[in-house]
């Protein structure tokens, strides 16, 4: 009966050794506190996002075992906007003009929402102003927007266009269209749209400084924020009550490197957008995971605007997990060149329930590494050397001394 206990215990031993082992080829481990069921969402926190891979393919959740490790498999999901857009079909009844300029009048034979009006303009150079009604007869108008700007600017600086017409939901028969231009508009197609979209959920960042600078005909704003992390929207506080169509390029830093002068920053473009006084400074950034940016600001011959404020945010990546058996389980991050897991659940449709809890986290732990062996030094004391050096002397000048003497 011995043998058999002794037996199971180096087993057990071996199986904990690997399942250590599998684990620290990642830098870091989070306890997971809550797992009592098959499915859980674990909100990955800011602080992992430092120490991942740019893919973010290095995330793992271990369950441990007396005598065996688990991977759980997870679906990553993330809190982006979800749009669901359908075109709505309608009639134009009649185009006239008078002094205020040119009317378009639409028809929407079925009764539809809409919130969403593009206008596909083939002029340049063009700033106009627009309104437009909704009515059920065609007697009784209502205003759904008023002196809304349209332009187009096109010239050696900026190639910029805004055409689309938004507006909070609507339900009438006919829609009635001013462009208040002296001259007929070049309009080759209209589009009218239902825009059902689901917000989306952002986790704000702290800045912890930002910097502006000008130089060049530029404004220079650098942002440093408290962690590395994914950004996804960034929004800008213009105070400048004018009107301006700015281009902006937006860099994060990747790397930085100590030359006899200083830090050399070396920053790669992240997004290119447009600075305008007619449309919300918020910007869509394809999440990089970064913790310093640099927005460029291109004012050509122009004032600096004044930029009062810079804001940061990135969506919320949830990991559901799905967990079958017990043990203490460990979110577990940063490995240089991990491959994406490949899970079943990724591939096939997964009934998840409708209410899933969040777990907890731990305490955050490092993982510790496998030291490299390095061979001592022979001698380590180096009185052991002087005096092996003085030996070999010696020895040498009393053969010398004797090979002399037989000369003579």
């Amino acid at each position: 009966m011995k043998p058999k206990i002794n037996l199971l215990v180096i087993l057990t031993l071996l199986a904990i050794s690997f399942c250590n082992a599998q684990m620290n080829s990642y830098s870091k481990k989070i306890d997971l506190i809550g797992v009592d069921s098959l499915w859980h969402n674990i909100e990955v926190p800011n602080e992992v996002f430092r120490d991942l891979n740019t893919n973010m393919a290095d995330i793992r959740i271990y369950g441990v075992t007396a005598i065996d490790t688990i991977e759980a498999p997870y679906l990553h999901r993330v809190s982006k906007a979800e749009h669901a857009n359908s075109e709505i079909s309608f009639n134009l009844l009649n185009t006239v003009n008078n002094s205020k300029g040119f009317f378009y009048t639409y028809e929407v034979p079925q009764k539809e929402l809409i919130n969403e009006i593009k206008l596909n303009i083939q002029d340049i150079n063009f700033n106009w102003l627009i309104t437009l009604e909704g009515s059920q007869n065609q007697k009784e108008w209502f205003n759904l927007l008023e002196d809304y700007r349209i332009l187009s600017i096109n010239n050696d600086q900026t190639d910029y266009s805004f055409t689309t017409l938004k507006f909070p939901d609507a339900n009438f028969k006919f829609y009635r269209l001013l462009i208040k231009s002296p001259e007929k508009p070049n309009l080759t197609s209209v589009q009218i749209l239902k825009k059902a979209k689901k917000i989306a959920a952002y986790r704000d960042y702290k800045v912890r400084s930002f910097k502006i600078s000008k130089e060049d005909k530029k404004t220079i704003i650098d942002v440093d924020l408290n962690n590395r992390v994914p950004l996804n929207l960034l929004e800008l506080t213009v105070d400048d009550k004018i009107d301006y169509y700015r281009s902006i390029s937006i860099q994060y830093l990747a790397d930085s490197v100590e030359t006899e002068k200083g830090y050399h920053y070396n920053f790669r473009p992240m997004a290119t957008k447009t600075l305008s006084s007619i449309e919300d400074n918020s910007f869509q950034l394809p999440g990089t995971l970064a913790q310093k940016i640099r927005i460029i600001i291109l004012n050509n011959d122009n004032q600096p605007l004044k930029i009062s404020d810079v804001r940061l945010k990135g969506y919320i990546h949830t990991l559901t997990t799905r967990f079958t058996q017990p043990a203490d389980y460990f979110l577990v991050y940063g490995k240089k060149n991990a491959r994406r897991p490949n899970y079943d659940i990724t591939k096939t449709r997964v009934s998840l329930p409708e209410s899933i809890s969040n777990l907890s986290f731990g305490k955050v732990t490092e993982l510790p590494k496998k030291e490299t062996q390095t061979t001592a030094p022979l001698f380590e004391n180096k009185w052991w050397l002087w005096a092996i050096i003085v030996i070999v002397i010696g020895l040498l000048g009393y053969f010398t001394i004797g090979m002399m003497k037989k000369e003579l």
